[in-house]
């Protein structure tokens, strides 16, 4: 019979609410099978050996079922012919993979989690939506990325789910793609790094991690039929070197490929990406699953791709017919199906027994709003107006970004769904979502006393004559970013622009606050006092934010991207059209990404890489480097009157013999300072940050020679400079 949509979903929400221990969510998991007398549930013994275990008691069917997706979410419940696997799928999953009851293989339940679970309506659980990509990267911290990863696995967990779609790790080449939000910036290593730690905090609550997307998806314009040119020896030291990175940290279960072309071949089916590079030289043991829909044909499995979603459009029927006929070994259906298993087991999937728990939702609040506040930059801040003096001030105006409702977010797949619903009546598939954490009541609230008050700004005169009577006039400017659609342009839309002026005329207090998903012109920014790039802030954007203009917190985020003045400064002034036929990107900067490219053209941008004031001064001394060349010592001393921590960030100069930009960065170290206090600092630096990808030889290598080491608090503010001699290796 047919099974309506409503129905299903109850159904389904039925086995997601179900006890742990009742046998129909177990069985459907797929844990209670063979326990206790099978070897391959012997815990003792590697991922690798259980895998093999299995593999030789399952049947050509049961193989293919694990290679392929069971279909797409969205269509399952309306659908009379979908089959009891599908139906099995968590509310709210983007993909599901299907398990081996008979063997106790568990289903692999997939959810978008890159700044957060996403569907947290769909399974009527709260998902904390946490501060974008880029925000976490402004906060260059290790730990914060690797609790971030921690909250996300933990509440993946609690809504019935046992692996994460997060894990972004393109690198900003074009600063109008709509996922830059989603990402960590331009740098490979400061992406890498952070991308790593935030799937080993995913992994370690015994979820299955994932990076994406493999490789040079740097645009979403045209993205599926999009060929990305780039010679090897600068695909290895860029975008290549982050995914690098962040598998060498945080050892992912699974590495999602993109949907583009590299160098003329899809990238779901490009041996040099997965057979080469991926599975050779990066040693990734797990499996390779194509973004949705981007199998080609059934020839990509010889081509390193392991798994094909959200359906078995080529590696169902097709592929066992393939492997029937002998046309794909079964040695290497069997390499596919080792792969998933042992991505289950080593997370620990596979012993899980499955526990439905409460979501922390005070811990995740929390923790956003901390992660916000660290993930603020303050780009200028002229005659110290921040942070706000209260006692001098009787009058403050909010102005403009629905400041009074709350804070804006990314779209697309990493769209967390907004708990309580959509500040703001936008409603629809595209709809500009707003977290419910108005900057206004958080300020009101801390404000007792003080009049603030809030204007749309769709009238530029209206909002200049309020700003003219308050004190303090704060704009709030917004730039909506998602998935499959780039920026025209970096001005910020409507008539921001032409709004800011106007209030900046009439009050020499104006404070911008940005919450974008990249970096904006500002064609405004000699007019006003302030500007603090919150990005998008999360659940909690607007009572961080309050705590930053008010001094309770001293902002110490930096970019981990380049604004620059204008599109005539970039690469590609132009962005690839989707109307263009065959349309193709030709990387010819190379290596020269992001601030390597100002540096090497001589361009000044609008701000550098890893740039960020702070409401006190540091002064950077006595750089030492010992014996060991790769263990650096210097002295930060916080020169001002509030308490802050510092990023020092440490650059390397190559010999002239690398043919490299003129820097790169090698390391960083935050270190937190009282007025006053000096600390020394050690920064210990990866000897593989120092090396070269050398494309002949097809290795990494070292060139011999000096290397000029410096250090301060930005790419363009190094005051500390060493030289090291390195052998050639």
């Amino acid at each position: 019979m047919r099974i309506s949509k409503a129905m299903a979903m109850q159904m389904a929400l039925a086995l997601v609410c179900l006890n742990a221990s009742a046998p129909g969510f177990a069985q459907q998991a797929g844990y209670t099978a063979g326990q206790g007398a099978s070897p391959w549930m012997d815990k003792t013994l590697s991922p690798d050996r259980r895998a093999n275990l299995l593999l030789k008691e399952m049947t050509l069917d049961e193989k293919i079922s694990m290679i392929h997706g069971a279909g797409w979410e969205h269509n399952i419940w309306a659908d009379e012919h979908a089959t009891q696997a599908a139906m099995e799928m968590t509310p709210g999953a983007a993909g599901y993979l299907q398990g081996v009851k008979r063997l106790g293989i568990p289903a692999i339940q997939m959810a978008d989690a890159a700044v957060g679970v996403t569907k947290g309506a769909a399974t009527g659980r709260f998902s904390t939506p946490l501060p974008s990509g880029l925000a976490e990267a402004s906060a260059w911290s290790r730990a914060l990325s690797h609790e971030s990863g921690a909250l996300i696995g933990r509440e993946l967990l609690s809504a019935g789910f046992n692996m994460s779609l997060g894990g972004g790790c393109n690198l900003l080449r074009e600063p109008r793609n709509g996922r830059n939000f989603e990402y960590k910036g331009e740098d490979p290593i400061l992406a890498g790094t952070l991308v790593g730690e935030q799937i080993r905090g995913v992994q370690e609550q015994g979820v299955i991690g994932d990076i994406k997307h493999y490789a040079l998806n740097d645009q979403e314009t045209a993205r599926t039929t999009l060929n990305a040119v780039m010679d090897r020896r600068a695909m290895r030291e860029t975008d290549l070197l982050a995914f690098e990175i962040g598998i060498r940290i945080g050892h992912p279960g699974a590495v999602m490929c993109s949907y583009n072309k590299v160098n003329g071949v899809y990238a779901c089916e490009n041996p040099y990406l997965l057979n080469d590079v991926l599975k050779k030289d990066f040693g990734f043991e797990g499996f390779v699953v194509s973004d949705w829909k981007a199998t080609h044909s059934i020839g990509a499995a010889l081509q390193g791709l392991d798994v094909e979603m959200p359906d078995d459009s080529h590696f169902g029927q097709k592929l066992k017919d393939a492997v029937l006929h002998g046309e794909l070994p079964a040695a290497r259906l069997d390499d596919m199906v080792r792969r998933v298993l042992r991505s289950e087991i080593a997370a620990g999937v596979f012993d899980r027994v499955p526990t439905q728990s409460v979501t922390d939702v005070t811990y995740g609040l929390k923790f956003a709003q901390h992660a916000a506040e660290q993930g603020t930059v303050l780009l200028k801040n002229d005659r110290g107006v921040l942070p706000l003096h209260v006692g001098g001030i009787r009058s403050i105006v909010l102005i403009g970004g629905h400041a009074d409702a709350g804070v804006l977010s990314g779209g697309g797949s990493a769209q967390v769904d907004p708990p309580g619903g959509n500040a703001i009546a936008e409603t629809g598939r595209r709809a500009i979502v707003y977290y419910r954490s108005s900057p206004l009541t958080a300020l009101r609230r801390q404000l007792q006393g003080i009049a603030v008050s809030y204007v749309d700004g769709e009238d530029p005169g209206q909002a200049a004559a309020a700003a003219k009577h308050a004190d303090i006039a704060i704009v709030f400017a917004v730039q909506p970013a998602r998935e499959d659609t780039d920026l025209a342009d970096l001005s910020l839309p409507g008539k921001q622009d032409a709004l800011i002026d106007a209030v900046a005329d009439a009050n020499a207090k104006t404070i911008v606050v940005l919450e974008t998903g990249g970096p904006v012109k500002m064609p405004w920014l000699q007019k006003v006092a302030s500007v603090l790039e919150i990005w998008y802030p999360g659940i909690r954007g607007g009572e961080a934010l309050a705590n930053i203009l008010l001094g309770q917190v001293n902002p110490s985020g930096k970019l981990p991207v380049t604004f620059p003045m204008d599109e005539q400064q970039l690469p590609r002034p132009v962005l690839t059209s989707r109307a263009e036929h065959a349309p193709v990107v030709e990387y010819s900067e190379g290596l020269k990404i992001g601030y390597k490219w100002y540096d090497a053209t001589g361009k000044r941008p609008l701000f550098p890489f890893g740039f960020g004031l702070s409401y006190t001064q540091f002064s950077y001394s006595r750089l030492d480097v010992g014996a060991d060349p790769f263990t650096l010592h210097f002295t930060v001393r916080n020169t001002g009157s509030f308490a802050g921590t510092e990023i020092s960030e440490v650059y390397a100069s190559l010999p002239p013999e690398a043919a490299e930009p003129p820097k790169r960065l090698v390391g960083w170290a935050r270190t937190q300072l009282g007025p006053g206090e000096s600390k020394q600092v050690e920064v210990k630096l990866d000897p593989f940050s120092f090396m070269i990808f050398d494309a002949t030889l097809d290795r990494w290598v070292t060139v011999g020679g000096t290397y000029h080491v410096q250090v301060g608090g930005s790419s363009v503010d190094t005051p500390l400079v060493a030289t090291i001699i390195l052998k050639a290796r």
